[in-house]
């Protein structure tokens, strides 16, 4: 997940050892006290509704987000399965009538015409990789997400980059959002908003609990907030300058740290008037296991890869 890169930043400043010994404490993430209460049995290797704990296909979410303008999937990052759902899904989608418009935590805001440039078809695979500057603005390996990019040309879909400048969240994490630059400040939200509880919770479980606060704690989330912020606000914006039509559904694929709860660029995009939409939240586990209901709306959970 992102929040594995904000970790590393405390942990490369000399935290690791609380880090440790708060993450052996730490509440569960899948299981945190928010949103709908109870818990659901997710079963490997299939998507299962959180409202009813039934196992449910790709189709069947497609036709749940029949009246949704958002569809929010939490991945866990470079984890095949979660990518390969990502392209099922948006094919289900189109299946279904729709037309995904999809946008990803991993490119930057001027990445913007080169993505537009691979969804009319204009370039192949390696000048897309060489062009967006895959390695340094992911830097995850490309197979992992072929799946998904492959689906978007076939379907002639928009691309859209989300994510803000990680200069920007550095800064954030290092010496906190007032001490941003003007030219940054101009681009984004007027403030943070910092006093979502529940958001807050999810970040404290999946860094390691409560034990890991303090000044660097609350500068580490103020970054993970203008993460979020950021991205949400990039999704409003583009459907601003390019309104949706009604068969159209903004498809968002972040870590699932960003969308857990609907705390993450959901709420973001919920405050703008941009309305919640629906989320599927992807994790791994060796075994089956209990999610709270309130995590998504539906959940899917793989086993890890072998090392």
């Amino acid at each position: 997940m992102t929040f594995a890169i904000l970790a590393g930043l405390l942990i490369s400043q000399g935290g690791s050892g609380a880090a440790t010994k708060a993450a052996a404490e730490a509440t569960d993430p899948n299981n945190l006290a928010i949103g709908a209460k109870g818990t659901v049995g997710a079963k490997i290797d299939q998507i299962v509704s959180t409202r009813d704990g039934k196992v449910v296909s790709v189709d069947d979410v497609a036709r749940a987000c029949a009246k949704s303008k958002y569809l929010f999937l939490g991945e866990n990052h470079a984890t095949k399965p979660h990518q390969q759902l990502q392209a099922d899904l948006i094919e289900a989608l189109v299946r279904a009538g729709r037309k995904p418009i999809v946008g990803l935590e991993m490119f930057q805001r001027p990445k913007q015409d080169v993505l537009d440039l691979w969804s009319a078809g204009k370039l192949t695979e390696s000048q897309f990789i060489e062009q967006s500057d895959w390695k340094i603005q992911w830097g995850y390996g490309y197979e992992f997400y072929r799946p998904v990019f492959d689906a978007v040309r076939k379907n002639g879909l928009a691309l859209v980059g989300l994510n803000v400048s990680r200069d920007w969240v550095r800064t954030t994490r290092r010496t906190g959002f007032e001490s941003l630059p003007t030219s940054a400040r101009l681009q984004l939200p007027v403030g943070l908003g910092l006093d979502n509880a529940n958001h807050r919770n999810v970040f404290d479980s999946l860094m390691g609990g409560h034990e890991m606060g303090g000044p660097s704690m609350d500068k580490m989330y103020a970054a993970q907030v203008l993460w979020d912020e950021g991205m949400a606000d990039t999704a409003v914006k583009y459907l601003q300058v390019h309104p949706a039509k009604p068969e159209e559904i903004f498809v968002v694929i972040a870590g699932s740290g960003h969308v857990m709860y609907g705390q993450g660029i959901n709420y973001r995009i919920a405050k703008r008037g941009g309305g919640r939409g629906l989320t599927l939240v992807m994790t791994q586990s060796a075994e089956p296991i209990p999610v709270a209901k309130g995590i998504g709306d539906w959940v899917f959970v793989t086993r890890p890869a072998a090392k």
